[in-house]
C-alpha cells in the first residue's frame, strides 16, 4: 500500500504533476481544434470504482493557487486539494486497440481499476 505524501512547501514544486511529450502534443491538438489555450486541468473527485476519479478539462489558465507545470508549451494545472492526491504523478496519452485516453501514473495510488480513470489511496 502506498504511503500518503506529506507536502512541505519545499516539496510542492518538485512533486507537481507533469505531462509526457505525448500528452502535451494531444492537449495542444485538442486546444488548437477548439480555439483554446493549451492548458489542461487535472482534478480529483470522489467516486469511481476505487474511491477517487481523475477529471480532465481544458482551462483558460491557472487559478491563483494552482500548481503549474509546463511541457512543450502546454501547461498542466492542478488545484491544491487535488494536488495532495496526485503529487508526483505523470500524465500520459496512450493509444491502443481498446481506444485512446489520458492515463495518470500516480505513485500515491494503492489501488486502481481497469479503466485507469479511478484510484484509491
Amino acid at each position: 500500500m502506498a504511503d500518503a505524501l506529506t507536502l512541505t512547501p519545499e516539496l510542492v514544486p518538485q512533486l507537481t504533476p507533469k505531462l509526457t511529450a505525448a500528452a502535451a502534443e494531444r492537449v495542444a491538438l485538442i486546444a488548437r481544434k477548439q480555439g483554446r489555450a493549451p492548458v489542461l486541468r487535472l482534478a480529483v473527485e470522489g467516486g469511481g470504482c476505487s474511491g477517487f476519479q481523475y477529471k480532465f478539462d481544458l482551462a483558460d489558465g491557472p487559478e491563483a493557487d494552482d500548481q503549474v507545470s509546463e511541457t512543450g508549451g502546454v501547461r498542466l494545472v492542478v488545484d491544491p486539494v487535488s494536488h495532495q492526491l496526485v503529487a508526483g504523478s505523470m500524465v500520459d496519452y496512450v493509444e491502443s486497440l481498446g481506444g485512446a485516453a489520458f492515463r495518470v501514473e500516480n505513485p500515491q495510488a494503492a489501488a486502481g481499476c481497469g479503466c485507469g480513470s479511478s484510484f484509491g489511496i
